[in-house]
């Protein structure tokens, strides 16, 4: 029997971060995404559990008193020591499935989105974790190239997808289209594959990571990036976007609920002035919530409405991820959700890793 492919939905146990090293490239903005981390996890911790790994002792120490001050439940937090090149859980976290009724995690080879960026700690991080003990679940090495952010399910076997990342030559250069789907529904129990030609945001490295541009919701609700403005460098590519997805059919030929998300203004680094890729579509699910990316705009508004219209019986909850996109990436990009059953029930708060 094949595994399926969990979709974000899926009643969660915890929501895995990886936190930043002091030397990270977050250096220049350590005191701001710590913040930001620090306001995703009091919110996580509302709904469900939070696992962090943390790259030194020190470090576990401060975020324990920190979070007990923030009034965060002791219970909601699980801390692991283990050193990593960077905080982008959703493509170096396990990808959740479940194998004749009971979960699991796959662990795919990470490269640094086609070898841009060092990743061997990132790579071997998901190993690392489950020999503390920290899954209490089987953990499977994977030898494909696959990141999380790359891939949308609707938990029946349609997979959503851009062929810009996964037909790229610097992921599996040896795979041809059919060779992809084939290991997708070997792995993921895909039996249909949904390639988005179109769509790119400036300032993104991932090679057009579909949670930037296009996501489900539910099995017949698909919310994805509108640009509007016919001067906006991103109005080509994203109304051909707009145009697949309405060509788009469900596996039962119905045509998709689609939902339009706002493109914001236009966000620069103010280093070097090149655009950053803000987008509201790197929403994050929760079992009784969702987060939302916000970018001190206007357009913030009319996202977490629709948002709201999508998933009413569920809390719609702001993060400001203004300092997430100066390292061109957002919410939905630093977490990796744990489906029911995949977090060993021992406490590990002082759990150690690797940390070589």
């Amino acid at each position: 029997m094949a595994n399926r492919l969990l979709p974000e939905w899926h009643p969660q146990d915890a929501v895995q971060l990886t936190w930043p090293a002091p030397d990270s490239d977050w250096a220049p903005l350590l005191e701001r995404i710590e913040a930001t981390l620090e306001a995703m996890v009091v919110a996580i911790t509302r709904y469900q559990a939070v696992v962090i790994s943390v790259p030194l002792p020190a470090i576990r120490t401060h975020l324990k008193w920190r979070f007990h001050c923030l009034g965060v439940a002791e219970e909601r937090l699980q801390f692991v020591v283990a050193l990593s090149d960077d905080t982008w859980t959703r493509d170096h976290g396990p990808i959740g499935v479940e194998h004749e009724g009971q979960p699991r995690l796959l662990d795919y080879v990470f490269t640094g989105w086609g070898g841009k960026f060092a990743a061997a700690r990132d790579n071997t991080l998901t190993r690392r974790l489950a020999d503390t003990g920290l899954y209490g679940c089987p953990v499977e090495s994977r030898q494909w190239v696959l990141e999380g952010g790359a891939i949308e399910t609707d938990g029946a076997g349609t997979l959503l997808t851009t062929e810009a990342c996964l037909l790229n030559p610097n992921r599996n250069p040896s795979l041809e289209r059919l060779d992809i789907e084939a290991w997708l529904g070997a792995d993921l129990g895909i039996e249909r594959v949904l390639w988005l030609k179109n769509g790119h945001l400036e300032g993104d490295d991932t090679d057009s990571h579909v949670d930037t541009l296009a996501r489900f919701c539910d099995p017949q609700t698909i919310a994805y990036v509108q640009c509007t403005d016919e001067d906006d460098p991103h109005y080509p590519g994203l109304s051909a976007m707009e145009a697949e997805l309405k060509a788009f059919r469900r596996a039962d030929g119905t045509p998709y609920r689609l939902v339009p998300l706002p493109l914001p203004h236009p966000c620069y680094d103010p280093i070097d002035g090149h655009r950053l890729p803000a987008t509201y579509a790197n929403f994050l699910i929760l079992n009784g919530a969702v987060l939302v990316p916000s970018y001190g705009d206007a357009a913030d508004r009319w996202a977490l409405e629709a948002l709201g219209e999508v998933f009413p019986e569920r809390d719609i909850i702001p993060i400001d991820c203004l300092s997430v996109i100066r390292q061109h990436g957002s919410l939905h990009c630093l977490t990796m959700q744990l489906p029911a059953g995949t977090l060993s029930s021992m406490r590990s708060v002082e759990r150690q890793g690797d940390t070589t």
